[in-house]
């Protein structure tokens, strides 16, 4: 029997137009009435995931930034954080500059007003939508205003940033965790760099387990590479039919629909019986 779902946000639940559809909310809150845990495990920032699925629930358990953070949006309380060290974070971004490439870098001052630090030198900047993403812009990422991290996500081509990708992994193992995702709205690619920690599933596995939920009781939901583990290691692994060939194959079900014809709900109710 299953107790917990957990839902990717981005290319799973929301549409590609960042809405919710009515049978997707529909379905998700009759199974939180029927007692199901739903769980939102994303790699927006708190605000932004809130902000986006409000209108489905008065409280309920976000994991934002892949893992990195967890709070309750009932009193907005933060449950756990994984941070990235103000020394691994001043290592990957001056090899970063090195390579011409500044992150938005994602913070934990949600009840400050603000969650992302960006570098005047940041090339998206003006991309930034400003009722989504709160966010402050400093001089140098040396600023004190640069703490409490959760991630680094830089934004560009895919071949540029499988290359960094790659240099990280090599040069520092172990050290972060780090993963490419692909279709993005900001650019062609991101990458996002984290704490080792900082994973959707390891997150969402000590959740569970503070709630007395077993892995095989977990339902989780993704499209994207960010997913992987969740998909692959929850009692039952739904990837999207628009997801990234990765996640589909770690799988056990593919959903019928996509993320913009209410994947998530339609995979729900079959799989429920509901």
């Amino acid at each position: 029997m299953y107790k917990l779902v957990a839902i990717d946000l981005d290319g799973t639940l929301l549409t590609d137009e960042k809405t919710l559809t009515k049978e997707n909310i529909d379905v998700l809150k009759r199974i939180s009435d029927l007692g199901y845990e739903v769980v939102i495990a994303t790699g927006r920032n708190y605000y932004s995931a809130r902000e986006l699925t409000k209108e489905i629930w008065d409280s309920t358990v976000y994991i934002c930034n892949n893992g990195s953070v967890a709070r309750n949006s009932k009193n907005n309380h933060r449950l756990f954080s994984n941070y990235i060290n103000k020394e691994d974070f001043i290592t990957i971004m001056e090899a970063g500059i090195e390579r011409n490439l500044y992150p938005m870098i994602h913070v934990d001052y949600y009840d400050e007003g603000y969650d992302v630090v960006c570098i005047e030198d940041s090339k998206f900047l003006n991309n930034l939508n400003k009722n989504i993403i709160r966010y402050q812009i400093v001089e140098d990422y040396l600023d004190d205003s640069i703490d409490r991290i959760l991630a680094m996500v830089y934004p560009g081509e895919k071949e540029v940033l499988t290359d960094f990708h790659s240099y990280i992994i090599k040069k520092f193992p172990n050290r972060y965790n780090s993963h490419i995702m692909e279709n993005m709205v900001l650019s062609r690619a991101l990458l996002e760099v984290m704490n080792p920690m900082g994973n959707k599933w390891y997150s969402l596995k000590k959740y569970a387990k503070s709630k007395g939920i077993k892995t095989k009781e977990i339902i989780a939901i993704g499209d994207n590479n960010n997913d992987i583990e969740m998909i692959k290691n929850a009692g039952l692994g739904i990837a999207m039919k628009n997801g990234e060939d990765l996640a589909k194959s770690v799988a056990d079900i593919i959903s019928q629909k996509n993320n913009n014809d209410s994947g998530v709900g339609f995979e729900l109710k079959r799989v429920l019986n509901i």
